[in-house]
């Protein structure tokens, strides 16, 4: 993500902007419990619907980050299609999540 806008609480929108994409993504904010889990939603249920997830779990000594995503709806087919390839933005989303987290800890 190159910019975030708006506040991470629940029932807000807010405005997400990616490298290698045009797009801004305007997604609700929702389930946000703080350091354990959050949930963004966008599109246009049960037309178009992406719901994706953020958890944190705390480990001995560290934490597990999972971050899953998923598309539903009537037009998924067409739609789905046309999303661009987000995995290498999730990985590097990510890697920076880490570096930034252990860099805090330091």
């Amino acid at each position: 993500m190159t910019s975030i806008e708006g506040e991470i609480r629940d029932g807000q929108r807010i405005r997400i902007h990616v490298p290698g994409s045009d797009r801004t993504f305007a997604p609700l904010v929702s389930n946000v419990e703080p350091n354990a889990h959050m949930t963004w939603t966008g599109g246009f249920a049960p037309v178009f619907k992406g719901v994706r997830t953020f958890e944190l779990t705390p480990q001995a000594g560290a934490t597990t980050f999972v971050m899953q995503e998923y598309f539903s709806g009537l037009m998924l087919p067409i739609v789905g299609r046309s999303l661009p390839d987000f995995a290498p933005v999730f990985e590097r989303y990510a890697t920076d999540l880490k570096r930034e987290a252990e860099r805090a800890r330091a």
